[in-house]
């Protein structure tokens, strides 16, 4: 029985009662439904929120490249061993895996990405990164430029969350923080590792990313959410010579810019117009001095997609522009080096249908369903693992900066990759623990 004050000792205990009894599960009863812990959340979130703001910003400040997260997985492993969890490091690299066993229940896999990008910050915030590496080279800089600082941040607030109400639920968590999503090779490198060999098979996956979304906002679809991802390199051989002497040379820079015009043509000619798919060159280097013609030209790009047939044709349409540029122009036959990146991130629907419910009761109008995007993602691997996953979109933007962008003339927001990425911390730090709190639960339920 619950104790009932009277008079003015129960307007003063008033709100705590309220939490307390929304949470409250009496013994030996069914686990509460996911919606109803949504205030005992909100106080674990309100809680702990000053150190993960903390950690945020040190996250932010410190970030690492992919396959070089050190620093940062050390710190990850220590908030998770303070929060209650086993924690095994340097799985897949600078992976960790993170364990918290409560009794006979479903196997829960929550994932972070620890990586940064190799671009400089401009956001101004009194928190920004000005670390520079070594990288492919030449010194560059390194920033959290597409938001897995604030990812980072909810993974650890998520644990905290569910392991102070673990009186409330039963099952398993394994939450892993993967190096190295950015170059789309952490989650195979901790596949192959043995993760689910040595921690286990989950029955469920999940994962979030942020989006230049008013803050508050949560996004996902059913079926295709992020598309396929290839990686190419491609190589030009000519003849150098000198500038002034054209007729000398088999000009590279000229093969070059030739197939960066007409490898577009597989998108636009080729593909159907009613399918996804995007060829982009991204990088080209090409010589030392404007008066000399160089004897190679190095392209690197990217190829994206949800459906396989569309990525096979772009595969395709990719070498034989090439292998056209490079005869047309008399050179040897060019070098191109394909490599797979990740398959296209596939929500499942049950457990979709699960999480909306929960989270539309907690959120509101602001869960939504929303189109695939176009970016690419390797927690795709664990669903093509066979583990039924979800993954969804968590906004970061001042609604008022959102609004104004999608008046007419309005200024475009800075999104992912942008080096004035800049996501307001406190809503969507908050959002993101208490969503993925929330999502979790549901495919803990029986």
């Amino acid at each position: 029985m619950l104790f009932r004050p009277s008079g003015r000792l129960a307007r003063a205990l008033a709100p705590t009662l309220m939490t307390l009894q929304a949470a409250w599960v009496p013994a030996g009863a069914a686990q509460a439904q996911p919606h109803a812990l949504a205030p005992a959340i909100d106080a674990q979130v309100a809680r702990h929120y000053p150190g993960l703001e903390q950690l945020y910003q040190d996250l932010h400040a410190h970030p690492e490249l992919g396959f070089q997260e050190v620093q940062t997985a050390a710190k990850l492993a220590a908030a998770m061993r303070a929060a209650g969890f086993t924690v095994t490091e340097q799985v897949g690299r600078t992976g960790l895996v993170a364990l918290l066993r409560n009794g006979p229940g479903p196997t829960i896999l929550v994932r972070t990405d620890m990586d940064a990008l190799p671009m400089e910050e401009k956001t101004g915030l009194p928190y920004a990164s000005h670390v520079q590496v070594d990288h492919l080279g030449r010194q560059t800089f390194v920033a959290h430029s597409c938001g897995h600082d604030l990812h980072m941040a909810g993974w650890v607030g998520t644990a905290l969350t569910l392991a102070a109400l673990k009186d409330r639920w039963q099952g398993t968590l394994m939450f892993i923080a993967q190096p190295a999503e950015e170059l789309l090779g952490g989650a195979k490198a901790m596949l192959a590792d043995g993760l689910f060999q040595r921690f286990g098979k989950p029955d469920f996956a999940f994962a979030l990313h942020t989006w230049p979304m008013a803050h508050g906002e949560i996004g996902f679809n059913v079926g295709a959410v992020t598309s396929n991802a290839d990686a190419f390199e491609l190589t030009f051989n000519g003849r150098g010579a000198h500038g002034s002497a054209p007729d000398k040379s088999i000009d590279p820079l000229l093969m070059a810019s030739r197939f960066v015009v007409d490898v577009q043509g597989v998108v636009s000619r080729e593909k159907d117009p009613f399918q996804f798919g995007v060829l982009s060159v991204g990088a080209i280097q090409g010589g030392t001095s404007g008066n000399i013609i160089p004897d190679s030209a190095l392209l690197r790009g990217t190829l994206r997609s949800y459906d396989p047939a569309v990525r096979t044709k772009l595969r395709d349409g990719l070498r034989r522009t090439a292998l056209a540029t490079a005869t047309m122009a008399g050179a040897p036959e060019p070098k191109l080096t394909i490599t797979p990146g990740g398959d296209a991130t596939v929500n499942d629907a049950r457990l979709v249908e699960r999480a909306e419910t929960v989270l539309k009761a907690a959120f509101g109008a602001q869960v939504k369903r929303m189109p695939p995007i176009t970016p690419s993602e390797d927690f795709a691997e664990f669903g093509s693992a066979g583990v039924p996953s979800m993954f969804f979109l968590v906004g970061v933007l001042d609604p008022k900066d959102v609004e104004a962008a999608r008046q007419p003339g309005g200024k475009p927001v800075p999104g992912n990759h942008s080096p004035f990425f800049a996501p307001v911390p406190e809503p969507s730090i908050k959002t993101a623990v208490k969503a993925m709190s929330l999502a979790v639960l549901s495919a803990l339920q029986r």
